[in-house]
C-alpha cells in the first residue's frame, strides 16, 4: 500500500471547524442580547428548580413530618400550596408593566417597615430559635417579614434612582435617602436576630448603586464601614461569635455547634457521583438538622450525587446570567436597577447558603432561594422573578430598538 493510501492517525476523525466554533458563539451572543431569550431562560430555570424544591422537601422533611403529624406529607403539601400561590402571583407580576411597580413601590416599602416594627412587639412576633422574626397567621402557617423587606427595598431603591436618572453626578443625590433607608430596615433586621437577611439587604443596596454608576471609591468607602460593622456585631452576640469560630474548625464542638455543618458535609461526601438514590438519604432521619430549610443541599447532594448537585448550579447560574444580561441591555434604567437589585439578593443569597454548607463560608442561616421550604422566602422571591420577566418580555430585541424615554 502507497503512502498516499495509508490512512493517518487523527484523520478519521471529526473536527470542529473554526466556522461552527464562530457561528455557535454568535449564536450564544444573539440569545443573550435578545430580551424574549433571556425571558425563556429565566422562566425554564425558575419552573425547573422550583419543582426540584418540592419534590427535595418532600424527601427531605418527611420522616420530620411523620413524626410532628403523623403524615409523611404534610411539610412538603404546605410546600406545594406556597409553589402553587407564588407561581399565580408569578403569573400576575408578569403581565404588569413598568409604570405599575414605580407606583407602588413606596407603598410596598411602607408595609415591609411596618411589619417588620410589628414583629418587634410582644405578643405579636414569635421567637423562632433564638430569633424574634416571625409574625403568625394562621396554624402552622407564619410569616417572616424580613423576606418581604428584600422585594420592597429593590421596588423602592430602582424608583428612587430611576427618578434621578442624568443627575446621579454626586454622593449625595446617590445615597440620599437611599442610605438612611436602607439602614432603617437593616436595623430593624438585626433587632430581630436576623444577620442573614441583613447581608441580603446590603447585596440589594451595592446591586442597584452598581447600575445606577455610582464611583468605585464610593464601593471602598462603604464597604470599610460594612466590615467595622460585622466585626463588631460578631464580638457583640456570642452566638455570632460561635458561628464564626466553628466556621473555622467546626470539629472543635462535633456534637455542638459544629454538629449541624459536619453531618452537612458527611451527606455530601456520601453522595458521590450519582447519589444514593431519591429519598433514600440517611442524614434526614434525624442526623441532619434543618435538612429541609437551610440545609437542603446536602440533602440533594446525598440522594442526587455530584451531577444532581451540579445541575442544581447551571440552574442557578442560568438565572444569574438572564438578570445581569437583561441589567446591562435594557433600555429602561429602571428595569436595569431593579434587575440588578433582584440578581444581586438571589445570587448571593444562593452563594451564602451554599457556602456555608461546604465550609467556605459561615453559616448565616439564609434558605436556598426556591428550593428550601417556607413560602416567607418562596412567595416573593417568584414575584420578583415575574416582574423581571415581564421586563423581558416587553423589552424591545436589539435590532428593533429605537430610543425611548426612560421608564
Amino acid at each position: 500500500m502507497s503512502s498516499e493510501t495509508m490512512p493517518r492517525g487523527n484523520s478519521n476523525r471529526p473536527r470542529t471547524s473554526p466556522s461552527k466554533t464562530s457561528s455557535r458563539v454568535s449564536r450564544s451572543r444573539r440569545f443573550l442580547d435578545n430580551p424574549h431569550g433571556l425571558y425563556h431562560l429565566l422562566m425554564g430555570a425558575t419552573i425547573l428548580l422550583l419543582i426540584l424544591g418540592v419534590v427535595m422537601v418532600l424527601s427531605a422533611s418527611s420522616i420530620l413530618s411523620f413524626r410532628e403529624t403523623g403524615s409523611p406529607y404534610t411539610i412538603a403539601q404546605r410546600q406545594a400550596l406556597f409553589a402553587g400561590v407564588g407561581l399565580v402571583l408569578m403569573a400576575v407580576a408578569m403581565r404588569l408593566p413598568v409604570a405599575t411597580w414605580r407606583k407602588v413601590a413606596l407603598p410596598v416599602l411602607i408595609v415591609a417597615v411596618v411589619l417588620l416594627v410589628l414583629v418587634l412587639i410582644p405578643g405579636i412576633g414569635v421567637v423562632v430559635n433564638g430569633q424574634r422574626n416571625w409574625i403568625d397567621i394562621a396554624g402552622p402557617f407564619r410569616l417572616q417579614p424580613s423576606e418581604f423587606a428584600k422585594y420592597a427595598l429593590v421596588l423602592w431603591s430602582a424608583d428612587l434612582l430611576a427618578r434621578r436618572e442624568g443627575r446621579l453626578d454626586t454622593w449625595k443625590r446617590l445615597l440620599m435617602p437611599l442610605l438612611p433607608v436602607s439602614c432603617l430596615l437593616i436595623g430593624l433586621v438585626l433587632l430581630e436576630g436576623d444577620f442573614g437577611n441583613v447581608l441580603m439587604l446590603v447585596a440589594i443596596v451595592v446591586g442597584v448603586l452598581f447600575a445606577a454608576g455610582a464611583p468605585m471609591r464610593l464601593f471602598a468607602v462603604l464597604g470599610g464601614f460594612f466590615a467595622v460593622a460585622v466585626v463588631a456585631l460578631t464580638f457583640a452576640a456570642p452566638h455570632r461569635m460561635s458561628r464564626f469560630t466553628i466556621w473555622l474548625d467546626p470539629h472543635s464542638d462535633p456534637l455542638g455547634d459544629g454538629y449541624q455543618l459536619i453531618q452537612g458535609q458527611y451527606a455530601l461526601g456520601s453522595g458521590g457521583l450519582w447519589g444514593v438514590g431519591l429519598g433514600a438519604s440517611r442524614e434526614k432521619w434525624g442526623s441532619l438538622p434543618e435538612a429541609h430549610t437551610d440545609f437542603i443541599f446536602p440533602v440533594i447532594g446525598e440522594e442526587l450525587g455530584l451531577v444532581g448537585t451540579v445541575a442544581l448550579l447551571v440552574l442557578f447560574a442560568a438565572i444569574a446570567v438572564a438578570t445581569f444580561r437583561l441589567a446591562t441591555i435594557s433600555t429602561r434604567f429602571y428595569v436595569r436597577l431593579a434587575a440588578a437589585g433582584v440578581g444581586s439578593w438571589l445570587v448571593v443569597q444562593a452563594v451564602v447558603n451554599i457556602g456555608a454548607v461546604l465550609g467556605l463560608l459561615p453559616i448565616a442561616g439564609v434558605p436556598l432561594p426556591l428550593v428550601s421550604y417556607g413560602g416567607s422566602s418562596l412567595i416573593p422571591t417568584l414575584v420578583a422573578l415575574g416582574m423581571l420577566m415581564s421586563f423581558a418580555r416587553t423589552e424591545q430585541p436589539t435590532e428593533r430598538r429605537t430610543p425611548v424615554r426612560s421608564q
